[in-house]
């Protein structure tokens, strides 16, 4: 086996760490791993739980983020933005004008 010397940052390299320890695994066996499945082109889509747990964890950070985005850029959604539930289930009022959607009763 060879040995290899990488430089990373203080924070990668304690991040890693804490990550390795929680999987009951060393640094060096996460290392060797990933090289491994580098090396055969499988980094991005294996099988194994690792990484659906990895795939999971990331779909589930990206919909924090587009759900928080959301929030941000609307306020959130607020129960007062709604139609008022007797206007909403009232069919024989509705007509142009106090139609909320703005469509064509009409027709």
């Amino acid at each position: 086996m060879n040995n290899i010397t990488v430089s990373v940052d203080e924070e990668v390299h304690r991040l890693a760490r804490i990550r390795a320890a929680e999987r009951d695994k060393s640094f060096s066996a996460h290392v060797r791993y990933f090289l491994g499945r580098l090396a055969t082109g499988r980094v991005d889509g294996g099988t194994d739980s690792s990484s659906r747990m990895d795939a999971d964890e990331l779909r589930r950070r990206r919909l924090r983020e587009v759900l928080a985005d959301i929030r941000a850029e609307t306020g959130g959604f607020k129960a007062a933005d709604n139609i008022p539930r007797d206007q909403l289930y009232d069919r024989n009022r509705a007509s142009a004008d106090d139609d909320p959607v703005g469509r064509d009763t009409d027709r």
